[in-house]
């Protein structure tokens, strides 16, 4: 089972290393097909380019990890604090059970783990009794805490280094991103599958189904041609549909290509040049009092009789894989991850280990999706997915969760990177539903990273709440003809928009007002919303008459947010151009009316 289902010309090598530009420190993609370009990121962080393995400040910063404060991450503590105590609440029921029994949290950024910090339980229940819909919990002393070290069936989490094992390949030369796979796979082009692309697997536009049940033929051989033979439910190319079939078939060519089994390849090429010591598939019975476990399968739910499953991966298909597969499999720790992520902000390397170059970490966060809006997907990650990435989200943002309550969250452009590993499936998966504390955390790790004034201490901010509308008021100043302010913005696209208002009876009704950013680009409806890049813009706008009022309106839906808005230096200028409201001066200030925004240093 996945979490997607859970919820509603051949590029040659010489053309991979051709068609990528190293600009600056940054990295700027060119002539990959379906691919858009990924800018040099616009960040406050420390090193925050995207692979920025090259110049000066790239040399100075810090490529491997070490713990440290908040403060020294860069990050404001209270948010911290915040993300730990809103994790911990989810232990309680969510609404109606827990939707974990336990979770390793941390959170970092730029080489410094600012929070690694773990809850709960890891194995705290013997059994699931349906009858009475209640977990059968262990005695008190045989249960298991959490801890730091605690390791977790990753679930789907492990396509990521499916992918990365799948990227390595192709900077080798030895897979071609827009090959078809009949070319390593001749079987494969059974059920009308003979124009599957590599890159259709890694972007899950092949066309695949979500997944069929390949634990119900008892040989690997039955397996194999339950796959041969399926057929596409949709042509190749034509639309997004997330399936575990592209990552198995993905593992099927690399161990065609490279005579290896992908654990092998996963030691080999990761785990161990990483040093990432608990992540591997299949771990030996002495890892299991430290693993988490997860769900007492049983059918009707499980498409296995196995009872409590701890220490064996959970997914069916993968298990009767032999516990070794392209879609799940990998078991692993929130420190090895944590190097993972350091990694990949790095530009592919660790202190002395490189596994990946800086232009091929850059395809991977590389949007090939363009064509199928909000299912935007680089080589193996997920990108700018509010479900579970919350206000982390970014179009740079990559990630990827696991059924069994795992994810990964990566933002380039505050070099920040947030893991969150819970057990949701114990005792059993229908007591969790949604992503509702992978959101919460990513809210308070987004928040943590400070948004500084333009001028002066502070600005005003919208705060962060959903379903909410948040005004800013200008005082009727005589004279003013002209508004002048900086701008921030990072919110949900399409959802929750900030406008400018006029009203010229007194704040009976408003009327949009048309604005200029950064001197250049018109926003007619007197609104903006989306991604801003993280930067503050300077805001032009003329009054539609001397007797208004003027605001500013930051409206949220009930569902997910970004970071927010900021506004500062506001004035207002007559015709001339001359200040008559300058916010800056105390008496002006107070005449502000915020309902729903305050003064923020951060």
């Amino acid at each position: 089972m996945t979490e997607d289902a859970a919820r509603d010309g051949v590029l040659s090598r010489r053309a991979f290393g051709g068609g990528v530009l190293a600009l600056g420190g940054a990295v700027m993609i060119g002539a990959v097909p379906g691919a858009s370009a990924v800018p040099g990121p616009e960040g406050t962080g420390p090193g925050a380019a995207l692979g920025a393995g090259s110049g000066a400040a790239a040399t100075a910063r810090r490529t491997t990890l070490r713990r440290g404060s908040a403060e020294r991450a860069g990050l404001l503590s209270e948010h911290l604090d915040r993300l730990v105590s809103d994790a911990e609440a989810f232990l309680a029921p969510s609404p109606t059970h827990p939707w974990y029994a336990g979770a390793v949290l941390l959170a970092g950024r730029g080489g410094t783990v600012a929070l690694h910090r773990p809850i709960g339980s890891a194995v705290r229940y013997s059994a699931y009794d349906e009858k009475t819909d209640t977990g059968v919990e262990l005695p008190p002393g045989e249960r298991l805490p959490m801890t730091e070290d605690t390791v977790f069936d990753l679930a789907s989490v492990s396509k990521l280094f499916t992918s990365i094992l799948a990227v390595q390949q192709i900077e080798r030369g030895a897979l071609e991103l827009e090959a078809k796979v009949t070319a390593y796979l001749p079987e494969f082009g059974g059920g009308g599958k003979q124009d599957i692309t590599v890159r259709q697997l890694l972007t899950h536009t092949s066309g695949f189904r979500s997944w069929i049940p390949l634990y119900r033929e008892p040989t690997r051989e039955g397996k194999l041609r339950l796959l041969w033979n399926e057929v596409p439910a949709n042509p190749p190319g034509s639309a997004y549909l997330y399936s575990d079939l592209n990552l198995i078939s993905l593992q099927l060519i690399l161990e065609e290509i490279t005579a290896r089994g992908l654990d092998t390849l996963l030691h080999d090429e990761i785990s161990a040049p990483l040093g990432m010591h608990r992540t591997r598939f299949n771990p030996p019975l002495s890892w299991r009092p430290e693993i988490a476990a997860t769900e007492d399968a049983r059918r009707p739910w499980s498409g296995l009789d196995r009872g409590m499953v701890w220490g064996e991966v959970h997914d069916e298909n993968a298990f009767a894989l032999g516990g070794v597969a392209g879609h799940a499999g990998v078991f692993s720790r929130a420190w090895d991850l944590a190097i993972l992520a350091r990694t990949l902000l790095n530009g592919g390397a660790y202190g002395r280990a490189r596994i990946l170059s800086p232009e091929s970490v850059a395809l991977m966060f590389t949007d090939f999706n363009t064509a199928f809006p909000g299912d935007e997907h680089g080589l193996g990650f997920e990108l700018h997915q509010h479900w579970y990435m919350g206000a982390m989200a970014t179009p740079h943002t990559a990630g990827h969760t696991g059924f069994t309550g795992t994810s990964l969250v990566l933002d380039p452009t505050t070099d920040a990177f947030l893991i969150v590993l819970g057990n949701s499936v114990h005792p059993v998966r229908s007591w969790r539903s949604g992503s509702a504390p992978r959101v919460a955390a990513a809210n308070n790790l987004a928040r943590a990273v400070p948004v500084r004034p333009t001028r002066g201490r502070t600005s005003w901010f919208s705060g962060m709440a959903s379903a909410t509308t948040a005004t800013l008021t200008l005082p009727h100043v005589v004279g003013s003809a002209r508004l002048a302010c900086a701008l921030w913005w990072d919110t949900e696209p399409g959802a929750d928009p900030v406008a400018l208002e006029a009203s010229a009876d007194g704040g009976t009704t408003w009327q949009s007002v048309p604005f200029t950013t950064d001197g250049r680009t018109e926003h007619p409806t007197g609104t903006v919303g989306g991604w801003s890049g993280r930067v503050w813009h300077t805001v032009s706008a003329p009054l539609p008459g001397t007797d208004t009022l003027l605001r500013w309106r930051y409206t949220t839906d009930p569902r997910y947010v970004g970071r927010g808005v900021y506004v500062d230096g506001l004035r207002l200028l007559d015709r001339a151009g001359r200040t008559v409201f300058d916010e800056a001066r105390p008496a002006d200030g107070a005449r502000i009316e915020a309902n729903g925004w305050t003064r923020s240093a951060d």
